[in-house]
């Protein structure tokens, strides 16, 4: 297996936050509720706005947040742990008009949310094929989509406030940013809005492509609001951290968080 793999991969996972490569999935917080209208090309959209929604409790927050069996594959986690959940106090942007998009990366979430809940999820690594190289098994395990799911709710208007500081950043800084989380100094080389899901209120797409030891490492996340609820998702594959490679952004957990968001 050939070091400099491994020294990319670990770089990578530092570039990445740490906070996504808890072990086994999963945390916890306070939540949140709001309204808008979905933007099928990957932008956050108000059109339509209403009147503002009721922050959800964390309590609330709890109950609408993912469990295992809502998941049709991979591990789901309720708690994460202390050293992995990640504060916004512990980022930081050099530009500050890009410091949405660090907390993002960092698997954190965007202004004063009056609660806000976490889970982890991990998918199912590839199998390597018969008589693989020790490099291809050791990528093979590598192999796999790793997220972060935070729910926050916010009072006031917070959850519109947040999505539009979060599009205006993808704008602002589509051509890279730096950032540190936890001591750890990253630099993003491109930010490029994709196709976000649909059934929102209002939802975002983005890939950040992180530098890592000269690989141009893909970060994916979804964003959706509903109601006062901002869901936030980042997830990363270290195989693709790795070597480049592009990777599917695991659906599956969006479709669930929305089902259990309606």
């Amino acid at each position: 297996m050939r070091s400099t793999v491994v020294r990319r991969t670990a770089l990578a996972a530092s570039a990445a936050a740490l906070a996504l490569l808890v072990t086994a999935c999963g945390g916890s917080s306070d939540g949140d509720s709001g309204s808008d209208k979905v933007g099928s090309d990957g932008e956050s959209t108000q059109a339509g706005k209403t009147a503002t929604a009721k922050a959800l409790t964390a309590a609330e927050l709890t109950k609408v947040a993912l469990v295992q069996v809502d998941v049709k594959s991979g591990t789901l986690a309720e708690k994460v742990p202390a050293k992995d959940d990640i504060a916004p106090a512990k980022v930081t942007s050099e530009d500050a008009a890009c410091a949405p998009l660090a907390y993002l990366q960092a698997g954190s979430y965007v202004g004063e949310p009056a609660a806000t809940v976490k889970r982890a999820w991990k998918g199912e690594a590839v199998k390597p094929a018969a008589g693989a190289s020790d490099e291809d098994q050791f990528l093979a395990a590598l192999d796999l989509e790793q997220a972060i799911i935070t729910l926050a709710s916010y009072e006031d208007g917070g959850a519109e406030q947040a999505m539009k500081d979060l599009s205006t950043a993808a704008e602002k800084c589509a051509a890279g940013f730096s950032y540190t989380v936890a001591g750890t100094a990253t630099k993003a080389a491109k930010v490029v809005t994709t196709t976000a899901p649909e059934g929102a209120d209002e939802a975002l797409a983005l890939t950040v492509s992180v530098n890592a030891d000269g690989v141009k490492a893909p970060m994916k996340a979804v964003i959706l609001r509903k109601g006062a609820t901002v869901v936030y998702i980042p997830a990363v594959n270290f195989a693709a951290a790795a070597t480049g490679k592009d990777y599917d952004f695991p659906t599956e957990i969006v479709d669930a968080q929305l089902a259990k968001l309606s």
